[in-house]
């Protein structure tokens, strides 16, 4: 067996590199968060009706209002990603056949997990949707 010469100066020196080159991997995997509210989409809260619901094809998200609490769903599939289509007593996809009822809860696969729900804020007579 070969015995390889190891001095403290080198040890340390391959310590420094190794931990730096961590602290540099952790900076590229997480995402730094910028702790700014962004709004997504905003409208006036009259123009939520109640037990209904304001889509915003655009962004693929809807607000909807139950009684006096407003949330907002993203209209995307957690299947295979289509764009759901809201009708008055559920959500589908028109996809593959998957149905949400109006909180985002599956009724019927093949999707398996609820559709998102996203932060709503209610300001001065508006509504907020921020991501």
């Amino acid at each position: 067996m070969e015995n390889i010469p190891q001095t403290r100066r080198k040890f340390i020196t391959t310590l420094t590199l190794l931990l730096a080159s961590g602290v540099v991997l952790v900076r590229y995997l997480i995402p730094r968060s910028t702790g700014k509210r962004r709004v997504l989409v905003s409208a006036a809260a009259a123009d939520v009706p109640p037990g209904g619901a304001l889509l915003f094809r655009n962004e693929r998200l809807a607000l909807f209002r139950d009684d006096a609490n407003y949330y907002a769903l993203s209209l995307i599939c957690t299947h295979l990603g289509c764009t759901v289509t809201v009708t008055e007593d559920a959500l589908s996809c028109p996809c593959h056949g998957s149905r949400f009822d109006r909180h985002g809860k599956v009724l019927k696969g093949p999707a398996d997990r609820a559709l998102v729900r996203m932060k709503v804020e209610v300001r001065e007579g508006r509504v907020e949707v921020v991501g």
